[in-house]
């Protein structure tokens, strides 16, 4: 009896493949067997089975036809004659190299074979050779078909050219990716499936500064472990979530997180996987995706960037009202309609445009819920700050709530980036740890762009840019509502010769003095070169864009305005960008026009006033900006006393904090806070963009 290890061992059979036990069989193949018949055709063609034929000359032929060695001769096709020799003459010293052997296959093979250019003139060779000889050999002609060639000739271009457009066809529809990938599975969901044995491992621990955005799902979470706990009351939870924010912001992180809390079947797409090249394709994901979730309820299906098949219909000017976009939608919109009351499959979709998204996809029944992601604020970045940098290996003299204060309007994706480029910084540096310095240089390179301290300035160019900044620095310290400035550089960054970084007060609202303010010291580097030298550059092109901007905004936005009044013309749902016309009329327009220019020469010429009144101010600090190239708002302080209004930030404390942990020379006081965020408060309302330092790439040289 064999014994049990006997038994539970695999055996192998006469393939080598293992057998028996716990092992699969191989499954089998079709393409094996063309592999095999291509084999053994080429076998068959390729593969001589008898010994090889020597080619011979006509002077040794000649020689064998008057010794009378020859047995006979075989043209071939009139192009290659076959010498056969006497089996007694095989056993002469002269023929010694031939092999013995004269069959093969029950076929006997030729000795000798020769190439013939004239068949003719071959035959009358071979009998001139022969004359006088008694029994002379005659030229036997033959002719013999090639039946694997020309077979493989017919069939080689067919299967070739199926070759071709098999693989066209393939590489053409594995765009789709996963299950669609296959030609005929081109209306099969692209989805991917994150289940049991593919988890995600990302919880609501990872995700950091959307605690709003996590209590409205923690309830998703709830009713996908435990559905009894609101079915039993009668209740219906939501159909869809959607995630709308500013690009990263976390809506797709925080998805995830909701997939690896809840546990259960997770498909993931975007909303361009649902857009083929062929008809009727996108809604066909859209039933086979759905048909899928349904199987495996409780589930959840993710659509990132659903603005994509999302867009409101009848609004594409290009295509029309019936693309198949549009057929896609409906699709959608009939799925999730149509759901079996409870029947557990959540939707959640993500977007940067939920005004463009068609009214029907965010009526009750589909997406029920928004929850808007926003930007994080002070204790939010601090929180992200932690996630990040907790595979970092950091120095003591790191504070997280110092490096929250000098980045805001960073989304988490900028965060990330920040702790990234600060160890790259550090590495570069080779430096044991990352310090607090690494953090400001990675900010300084995140927005103003690599430093170029080796590029040629010319001395009239680079005083111009030194009053220009201090004319910023001078405007916004002695203004109550602009930023507080606190660090101004003239040395290249990226395409600017100068750049000022402040910090602004992190509001909700905005006055109209406030907004007033900040346009003045906008104004101030242009105002400066005016008063300083009597004439302006190009240098303040940043600067102005902003201001017209800004002014526009105030007009037409926001009823600043006392021509214009309390109207505004502000398109929420983002539908007017596809309107030839304006929503005002022209006697509107040139109030409009109008009024900004008022608003912007007042703004300029208070600015010019303020300069004037502090020109010695102004002077010393661009000489000291010469100098030193880079001033911090002590070097204000010193100049022009206290701000009036506070100062949030003071570079005298961080210094003396630093000093706890090491010591400094002067001139690592210098740069040790080198680098803080200029932004600019009006996008708090419109949108959530970093304002780009100075652009100074366009001075005009003397």
């Amino acid at each position: 009896m064999a014994s049990e290890n006997e038994k539970n061992t695999p055996k192998k059979n006469p393939l080598g493949n293992l057998t028996g036990g716990k092992g699969k069989k191989p499954r089998f193949n079709f393409y094996w067997i063309y592999g095999l018949l291509a084999l053994v055709f080429l076998g068959i063609n390729f593969m001589n089975f008898g010994e090889q034929s020597k080619k011979v000359e006509w002077t040794q032929l000649e020689k064998m036809l008057k010794d009378q060695d020859v047995k006979k001769i075989i043209l071939v096709n009139k192009d290659v004659a076959e010498i056969y020799l006497k089996a007694d003459k095989l056993k002469e010293d002269k023929y010694k190299d031939l092999p013995k052997s004269t069959s093969s296959f029950g076929q006997e093979n030729a000795q000798y074979y020769y190439n013939v250019a004239s068949p003719d003139y071959f035959m009358n060779q071979v009998q001139a050779a022969q004359k006088g000889s008694d029994n002379p050999v005659t030229v036997q002609s033959e002719t013999r078909h090639n039946w694997g060639a020309e077979v493989l000739g017919w069939i080689l271009p067919i299967i070739l050219l199926i070759g071709v457009w098999y693989f066209i066809m393939r590489m053409m529809s594995r765009g789709g990716g996963g299950a669609g990938g296959q030609i005929f599975n081109i209306g099969k969901s692209t989805a991917q499936v994150y289940d049991k044995d593919t988890s995600i491992h990302i919880t609501f621990k990872d995700v950091a500064g959307l605690e709003e955005a996590k209590t409205e799902v923690v309830e998703i979470v709830d009713f996908l472990k435990s559905p009894e706990k609101y079915t039993r009351l009668g209740g219906k939870i939501p159909k869809g979530i959607l995630l709308v924010g500013p690009p990263g912001t976390g809506k797709t992180l925080l998805a995830k997180s909701v997939a690896g809390e809840a546990g259960v079947p997770f498909f993931s797409l975007s909303g361009s996987d649902f857009v083929e090249m062929f008809v009727g394709v996108g809604a066909s994901r859209v039933r086979d995706l759905f048909k899928k979730a349904k199987e495996k309820a409780p589930s959840i299906i993710f659509i990132d960037e659903i603005d994509a098949i999302g867009r409101a219909r009848g609004k594409n000017p290009m295509t029309g009202s019936n693309d198949e976009r549009e057929n896609t939608l409906n699709q959608l919109l009939t799925e999730m309609d149509g759901f079996v009351p409870n029947s557990g499959v959540i939707v959640i979709a993500a977007t940067n445009r939920a005004d463009i998204l068609d009214k029907a996809l965010l009526r009750a029944g589909r997406f029920d819920r928004q929850i808007f992601v926003e930007l994080p604020d002070l204790e939010e970045r601090k929180e992200i700050f932690k996630v990040h940098m907790r595979p970092l290996k950091l120095s003591k003299a790191v504070d997280l709530e110092f490096l929250a204060k000098q980045t805001p309007g960073f989304s988490g994706a900028d965060i990330a980036n920040v702790c990234n480029e600060a160890a790259l910084v550090a590495a570069r540096k080779a430096h044991k740890s990352i310090n607090r310095q690494d953090f400001m240089d990675s900010i300084d390179r995140i927005i103003g762009g690599l430093e170029k301290k080796n590029k040629i300035i010319s001395p009239r160019e680079k005083e111009v840019v030194a009053h220009h900044e201090a004319g910023h620095a001078t405007v916004s310290w002695l203004l109550e509502y602009a930023h507080p400035l606190v660090k101004v550089t003239i040395v290249p960054r990226g395409k600017s010769l100068g750049a000022a970084w402040y910090l602004p007060e992190e509001r909700q609202i905005t006055t109209y003095n406030q907004m007033f303010d900040e346009m003045c010291a906008a104004l101030g580097g242009r105002a400066a070169e005016e008063v300083i030298f009597g004439e302006v550059s190009t240098g303040a092109l940043n600067d102005l864009e902003k201001v017209t901007k800004q002014a526009y905004a105030m007009v037409a936005y926001y009823g600043l305005s006392e021509k214009v009044g309390n109207l505004s013309y502000y398109d929420s749902t983002g539908q007017q960008e596809y309107s030839f016309g304006k929503p005002f009329s022209e006697k509107t327009n040139e109030i409009i026009d109008q009024e900004i220019s008022t608003i912007v020469e007042k703004a300029y010429e208070k600015t010019k006033q303020i300069l004037r009144e502090n020109r010695d101010g102004l002077v010393a600090l661009a000489k000291k900006l010469l100098e030193k190239e880079v001033i911090f708002n002590d070097d204000l302080v010193e100049i022009f006393g206290p701000r009036k209004w506070g100062d949030p930030l003071s570079v005298k404390q961080h210094l003396d904090e630093g000093k706890k942990h090491k010591k400094l020379s002067p001139e690592q006081e210098i740069t040790e806070l080198d680098g803080l965020v200029e932004t600019d408060d009006f996008e708090n309302d419109l949108s959530d963009d970093v304002s780009d330092p100075d652009d100074h790439s366009e001075l005009i040289k003397e």
